[in-house]
């Protein structure tokens, strides 16, 4: 397996109570090669979960194992992708993409560029491939950031709502884009999203969370096969499922 969260709680101090509790009792397995998204409302515990697989925070209580050790810090086998990106400024489009891999040294320079450019192609920036980060528009630095992280190929990536604030044509096209680099590298990945739709067209597994404190309500495994079709009748009765399981509280 590549990930095992066992008996996790997770709670701050606050101004109201000497003890906030965010996360509680939560376990959960996840294989190698497997692409997890954890779904649920704000406040439910999601980003901090993934803080916590990441090592950039601790549990109050529990352990973490990523690929047999315990998770103790950050770790270059965990990549983390936020909300909020950050691009080089001085480096154009091209380069920032391509910077992870240089640096890893993972293919030679011929075949990062080649590469970088079907990614930027498919998402409608290969016309900016020589800008720079301050010629862009907001939506445009995110996609830069998003190919840039999904080049990297880290063993486990950990994603925190990255695909939130773009249109839906270009979430949609980013959507497509993860799932042919998670088949391609076999990637562990841990999503988190608020999105339903999001959840069914990407997860293997959906894990449910609730609020108040965060813990895990139920696990729906998505059987569907892909490339999945948003307007078949498994996709819309499973996504339908899951929103009133959501509703409800289950």
């Amino acid at each position: 397996m590549a990930i095992e969260i066992k008996n996790i709680n997770k709670s701050f101090k606050s101004k109201k109570t000497d003890k906030l509790s965010v996360l509680e009792d939560i376990n959960l397995t996840i294989d190698d090669g497997e692409l997890v998204c954890l779904l649920g409302p704000s406040g439910c515990g999601k980003t901090t979960l993934l803080r916590l697989i990441a090592g950039l925070d601790q549990p109050t209580s529990g352990e973490i194992i990523a690929n047999g050790e315990v998770v103790k810090k950050p770790s270059g086998d965990r990549a983390v992708i936020f909300q909020q990106y950050s691009l080089f400024p001085w480096l154009t489009v091209l380069q920032n993409v391509t910077f992870g891999l240089e640096m890893t040294k993972q293919g030679s320079k011929e075949e990062n560029i080649a590469a970088a450019e079907r990614y930027l192609t498919s998402v409608g920036l290969i016309d900016f491939k020589d800008s720079y980060p301050h010629e862009l528009s907001g939506g445009m630095k995110q996609r830069v950031a998003i190919i840039r992280s999904l080049l990297n190929h880290s063993p486990i990536l950990l994603m925190d709502e990255p695909f939130s604030a773009l249109d839906m044509q270009n979430r949609h096209k980013l959507q497509e884009q993860l799932i042919g680099v998670w088949k391609r590298f076999e990637n562990t990945i841990v999503f988190v999203t608020h999105d339903v739709d999001e959840a069914v067209y990407l997860a293997d597994k959906i894990v449910i969370m609730d609020r108040n404190p965060g813990k895990i309500a139920k696990i729906v495994d998505v059987d569907i096969e892909r490339p999945r079709k948003r307007d078949s009748k498994e996709f819309i009765a499973l996504q339908e499922s899951i929103v009133e399981k959501l509703d409800m509280g289950e």
